[in-house]
């Protein structure tokens, strides 16, 4: 279901499984070092990109990805997308983060990319009193309806959804979280549609989710556990993490700072080690599980502000997997044929 109306699976073709097109993280603005703090001052630019790349959350412009800059320099990465191959996007920006559904009409009518929406509710501090107070049976008629009727967007009309997510939770996970979750899994087991889940930074995090998730009736089989980059750092956990049957992600492709503002106790893996753990997890039979993508939500990973754009993967990782054995049967089978079986609707 992207958001210009429901295509077959196999037009889907090439599809980047957890993106954003336009997000507002203003609440995890970071201070940085006091040292560097008149960097952070000053408008992103060659001087100040540096600093940005180090410390992306302590610049307000970088993380307030809603302006009209932002928009622009999107659209013309998208396109850029396109050019090289790109097919769909699943835009992970989901109920608390700001999500603007006309900009991915207008996205998708602009470029032809198949942009598909998500809804769901991200992490308990993003929401409104409104959606703290709802019950599971009312999480669970919201996302039903956006997914099945649509939510009216003005000037646009009716915009159906094409899956859940990414639906947010910390560690430990809330109250409110852990009602998501079981939405989450009630809503997919009566629709049948693919959901997403973001993780808190702890290898406890993922199999609390699923557990949760599987108990309501979700699915693994239609599951996406997202940001294994963080959340499952060494790879005996992402094998033990395996043996539930949902899709691993790992989906900060392009990140290549190993310093984690959120928790400087975590190294964050490199394209060098994303691939290697991709290669091992190949090796051992669960190619069909795998999905890939970058996460981009702030400007400074837009080719207008020094960064990869929507397009690094298929330009610069494709290239490295083949070169690393993979063919390119197996390839697709990450970037067109997962992604069109996970979001396939399926009772």
């Amino acid at each position: 279901f992207p958001v210009l109306g429901p295509i077959s699976p196999n037009l889907l073709g090439r599809t980047l499984t957890h993106e954003h097109l336009e997000v507002d993280l203003e609440k995890f603005l970071c201070p940085p070092p006091n040292e560097f703090k008149e960097f952070f001052e000053k408008k992103i630019s060659l001087e100040t990109i540096g600093y940005v790349r180090q410390y992306p959350y302590s610049s307000f412009e970088n993380i307030k990805f809603c302006d009209e800059e932002s928009r622009s320099a999107v659209k013309k990465d998208i396109a850029l997308y396109k050019k090289y191959g790109g097919g769909g996007i699943v835009e992970n920006t989901s109920i608390g983060l700001t999500r603007n559904l006309e900009l991915m009409v207008d996205i998708q009518k602009e470029t032809g990319v198949n942009i598909i929406a998500g809804t769901g509710h991200y992490l308990h501090d993003h929401q409104t009193s409104d959606h703290l107070a709802m019950t599971v049976e009312q999480m669970v008629d919201l996302y039903s309806k956006e997914i099945i009727t649509g939510i009216d967007v003005p000037n646009v009309g009716p915009v159906k959804c094409g899956f859940i997510g990414e639906v947010g939770s910390g560690y430990p996970i809330h109250d409110f979280e852990k009602l998501a979750i079981r939405a989450t899994g009630e809503t997919q087991e009566r629709i049948g549609c693919g959901v997403s889940f973001h993780p808190g930074f702890d290898r406890k995090a993922p199999f609390e989710i699923v557990r949760t998730y599987l108990e309501a009736g979700g699915k693994p089989q239609k599951c996406v556990m997202s940001h294994l980059d963080l959340a499952l750092i060494k790879i005996e956990d992402v094998f033990e993490f395996a043996s539930l049957g949902t899709y691993m992600q790992y989906d900060l492709f392009g990140v290549e700072c190993s310093f984690f503002q959120f928790d400087y106790s975590i190294d964050v893996p490199s394209d060098a080690k994303r691939i290697n753990n991709l290669m091992l997890l190949i090796e051992d039979g669960f190619l069909e599980k795998l999905q890939i993508s970058q996460d981009i939500h702030s400007k400074h990973r837009l080719t207008s502000y020094g960064g990869h754009g929507y397009h690094h993967i298929h330009m610069n990782i494709v290239p490295r997997l083949l070169a690393k054995g993979l063919t390119m049967e197996q390839i697709e089978q990450i970037i067109v044929t997962n992604p069109a079986n996970w979001l396939k609707f399926k009772i």
